[in-house]
């Protein structure tokens, strides 16, 4: 590590990187003058290298001398989650924050989304490049993306916060060391866990809308993040939905809250409450899925990508159908509601890939999209049964009185 004389500043600015030869010097150069002039604080800027085989860190350790308040931090393994955990928690700074390489991020909006910390108002800020007032320059299918994962973020784990996923972002430093030992993600899902539990727990998060351009040299693997997001979306609902994380204990000493936290208004027990809000989680199934489907179709072909994309979003969708349309919080049933989920999940893949079997024998040449077409007329079948076996599975549960919810209960 090569670190420079500036010691506990008011802001560490880190910029992970992994193989960015071409990019660190110039961007760590241009994000100093911008801290120059435009920051009237203390603070440092920490290249977090992750295991680079390039020139990258021999780079950056490079700069050290030539600017102010820059140190390199290198780590042995790769993993943007990784890094910024790591460096986070070990910083002597009051804010923590993290910008992407590219710098895609103007940069005027980094006094806006430190001002909250800094006042003490917030927790957490984050970068939005889906609010109304925010000048966003990328292609028709990352938009897509992007609006769809945080879509089946707002679905399946109530999320409010409009975008997970922008690589600008800052903390206290205090609640980042108390927090961070239970985000267990290492690369680009860090950001979705740690807000996800920060909201959980109660803290304050404020959005900043930014103007960000898209790099169209990024080198991020589109199928293999998204994919490794939606994983992570099921290992935290699972997390959640057990009582795994510790959120009441982390809510009694850091949140900022004085309600129990998140709760369900005006949770649905009619028929008609219960099919509309199954409507909205079964919209959000369906765009996860065709997402997955079409991604993974070039790799693993049309019957092994319509398995993969069935098996993580039923697991979604039970998670978010248990909670979000039939209001059942809590850790009671839960096991018992997946392994049912899993059985409809099994009839779903039945249907569909009869479906698919029926098509490439009427009509073999038939394209991706004439499969994902047929592929949705099944899934409709299989949803139906879906609601009907939910609704029946749920029926102990939806017949009870509903008591008040106790801060445990929640939180899951």
């Amino acid at each position: 590590m090569a670190d420079s004389s500036v010691s506990a500043p008011v802001l560490d600015i880190v910029v992970p990187v992994y193989n960015e030869e071409i990019d660190v010097a110039g961007s760590v150069r241009r994000l100093h003058e911008h801290l120059r002039a435009c920051v009237p604080y203390p603070s440092r800027i920490t290249v977090a290298d992750n295991a680079s085989t390039d020139a990258t860190l021999a780079i950056a350790a490079g700069l050290v001398d030539e600017i102010d308040g820059l140190r390199v931090v290198h780590l042995d393994q790769k993993g943007r989650g990784r890094a910024l955990n790591a460096v986070w928690r070990a910083s002597d700074a009051e804010i923590v924050a993290y910008c992407d390489v590219d710098l895609s991020t103007d940069l005027n909006a980094l006094m806006p989304l430190i001002a909250p910390l800094i006042s003490g108002h917030s927790d957490i800020a984050i970068g939005t490049r889906l609010a109304r007032s925010s000048r966003v320059v990328r292609g028709p299918k990352r938009e897509f993306i992007s609006r769809s994962y945080n879509l089946i973020l707002k679905t399946t784990m109530r999320a409010k916060f409009s975008d997970a996923q922008c690589g600008f972002k800052a903390m206290r430093t205090d609640i980042a060391r108390q927090v961070l030992p239970y985000v267990e993600d290492t690369g680009w899902f860090f950001d979705t866990e740690l807000l996800v539990l920060a909201e959980r727990i109660g803290l304050r998060i404020a959005e900043v809308p930014v103007d960000w351009v898209d790099d169209p040299n990024s080198t991020v693997d589109i199928v293999a993040t998204a994919t490794a997001d939606l994983k992570g979306c099921a290992r935290v609902g699972y997390a959640l939905a057990t009582g795994r994380l510790p959120i009441a204990e982390l809510r009694s000493t850091i949140g900022r809250d004085r309600a129990p936290g998140p709760q369900l208004d005006g949770v649905p027990h009619g028929l008609i409450g219960q099919l509309a809000r199954f409507a909205v989680v079964g919209v959000a199934s369906t765009i996860a899925y065709a997402v997955l489907y079409l991604m993974l179709h070039a790799v693993l072909g049309a019957q092994v990508s319509n398995f993969v994309a069935l098996a993580i979003t039923a697991v979604l969708n039970t998670a978010a159908n248990r909670r979000f349309s039939f209001g059942i919080s809590g850790r009671e049933g839960a096991v018992r509601h997946q392994l049912f989920g899993l059985g409809v999940f099994v009839f779903g893949w039945a249907v569909t890939a009869g479906s698919l079997v029926l098509l490439h024998s009427v009509a073999p040449d038939a394209t991706k999209h004439v499969e994902l077409a047929v592929l949705v007329v099944a899934n409709l079948v299989a949803t139906m049964t879906r609601f009907i076996g939910l609704r029946w599975v749920f029926r102990g549960h939806l017949h009870r009185t509903p008591a008040q919810p106790t801060i445990e209960g929640a939180a899951e």
